[in-house]
């Protein structure tokens, strides 16, 4: 079909600070009917789709490796106590647990405020104040690892009080106390991982986590069966690894020519708007510990169910295979968050949009082959924690709801990255309360002990809270302006920076 007239589009290109550099006149559709301008169009979108994927992937894979192996370190702890008895396995297991519910996940929460203030400021190239938001965040965080210190040192007058068994109390107790300085070390830890995270500066990382997690097992033989402390030592280890690793990236920050823009040294500006900075790391910390906190919740309701010690076991085996393969989503969680805050940061609404649709598909069909391969093995899976057929069957018939859970978990996670970049931190907060405070828990609770379908009631439960958290927050994604969040990330960059000298 001819055109009577060619359409002219008229291109203006502008530099970051809005002043025009050139601009471009040209026919979009050519007389001839060729439709040469379609076609250049849909090329230049595959283009931009594929640049997409391959920067996603580039920041996801790294974060994953980095979480696996910060993982693994408690994790390695734990395995070497397991060789000293029943007891101080027990101990150890409760002491990280209650390290985790009153310690690292509120750190961490804490820190993620800065997935939006430093991914914003380094999209809008205000690199100077990216130092300036990792100082305050570090001596915020240090100041809350006091009053949480002081709680992990009354581990066992607290584990008493809430009805736990004296001896095992006891040991976790004496473990929690020696983990005290790994609190203060994971709070550094994740400032720094949030800093280099939010400049795409994931590989260096991964290798320093790699490095820390071959160490450790060195340290951890070493502190458990070579000092005499026995699994004290592997408390003890924990911190010393994590130590090393802060002291790794602490000094890649310092000599890295990569963060010679983003550091240029402490400075007092650091101690303004500390409760500014509060604003978005509260409901940053009350955002993953409402989630963090319910999944811990679950494991203990299953001591009330009948048969305790099978349903126990069994929860903490599905809780335990949810949080390795939940790595992967994290990943891709802290690849949109850092996509997603840059682009507005820079002012580029459209390329945030395309980054949100890439990672839900990417983020599905990974939800999709992970489910078929927990259903393929569910029949021999819990052969690698139990050699009790009871056991073995009761995983298997739980392995289709962790699957299911791990779907929703997988959007979630990316639309909880989304919301972190965009810096809707109150509003996810508010999402996570209503999905699993007011809906998943009491949901569980109704399953599980009114009609009598036990554990998989409560972690049907879960699966309501997730269903309700991804369709909130779907729904908000949806029908986000993008024009406008990127106008509030330019705002947020400017009132969050330069403090007013007095």
């Amino acid at each position: 079909m001819e055109h009577p007239n060619p359409i002219i589009f008229s291109l203006t290109a502008t530099d970051m600070e809005g002043e025009e550099k050139c601009s471009l006149t040209s026919p979009l559709i050519q007389i001839s009917g060729e439709n040469d301008g379609f076609t250049v169009s849909n090329r230049d979108r595959r283009k931009k789709l594929v640049d997409e994927v391959k920067k996603q992937l580039w920041l996801a894979g790294p974060l994953v490796a980095v979480s696996l192996l910060q993982y693994c370190i408690q994790m390695i702890s734990v395995m070497f106590v397991g060789h000293l008895g029943e007891l101080a396995l027990s101990g150890a297991s409760m002491a990280t647990s209650f390290a985790s519910v009153t310690g690292f996940s509120l750190l961490m929460g804490m820190a993620t405020a800065l997935d939006t203030l430093c991914g914003q400021s380094y999209g809008a190239k205000q690199y100077s104040v990216m130092g300036i938001h990792m100082q305050r965040a570090m001596f915020i965080l240090m100041l809350v690892s006091i009053p949480l210190a002081i709680i992990w040192l009354n581990t066992r007058r607290i584990l008493v009080l809430l009805g736990q068994d004296h001896d095992i109390s006891k040991e976790a107790g004496e473990y929690a106390c020696f983990m005290v300085p790994s609190l203060f070390a994971y709070g550094l830890l994740q400032c720094l991982v949030k800093f280099l995270q939010t400049q795409n500066i994931v590989f260096p990382m991964m290798i320093s986590s790699g490095i820390t997690t071959l160490l450790h097992i060195l340290v951890c033989w070493v502190m458990v069966f070579k000092s005499g402390l026995g699994f004290k030592g592997a408390a003890l280890a924990n911190s010393i690894s994590n130590w090393i690793n802060v002291l790794l990236l602490v000094f890649y920050v310092k000599f890295s020519p990569s963060c010679a823009k983003t550091w240029a040294g402490f400075s007092k500006v650091a101690f303004h708007n500390i409760f500014t900075f509060l604003r978005l790391a509260i409901p940053s910390a009350i955002m993953v510990c409402l989630e963090m906190w319910s999944f811990e919740m679950m494991v203990l309701l299953s001591g009330l169910l009948p048969n305790p010690t099978l349903q126990t076991s069994v929860l903490s085996i599905c809780l335990t295979t949810a949080s390795t393969v939940w790595m992967i989503p994290f990943g891709l969680s802290g690849a949109i968050s850092t996509r997603v805050s840059n682009e507005l940061g820079a002012g580029n609404p459209e390329a945030a949009r395309l980054a949100v649709y890439v990672v839900v598909v990417m983020a599905i069909f990974e939800a999709l082959l992970v489910g078929s391969i927990l259903i393929l093995i569910r029949n021999i899976w819990g052969y690698a924690y139990s050699s009790e057929v009871e056991v073995v069957k009761y995983v298997a018939s739980m392995m289709p709801f962790v699957a299911a859970s791990n779907f929703l978990d997988n959007l979630q996670c990316v639309l909880s990255g989304t919301a972190r970049g965009c810096g809707w931190q109150k509003i996810g907060a508010y999402v996570n309360l209503g999905s699993y405070y007011l809906v998943g828990i009491p949901c569980a609770i109704v399953l599980a002990f009114v009609l009598d379908v036990g554990g998989k009631g409560l972690w049907l439960g879960i699966i309501c809270a997730l269903a309700v958290q991804v369709t909130c927050l779907s729904t908000i994604t949806i029908r986000t302006n993008w024009e406008q969040e990127a106008r509030k990330a330019t705002e947020r960059v400017y009132d969050y920076a330069m403090p007013v000298e007095v």
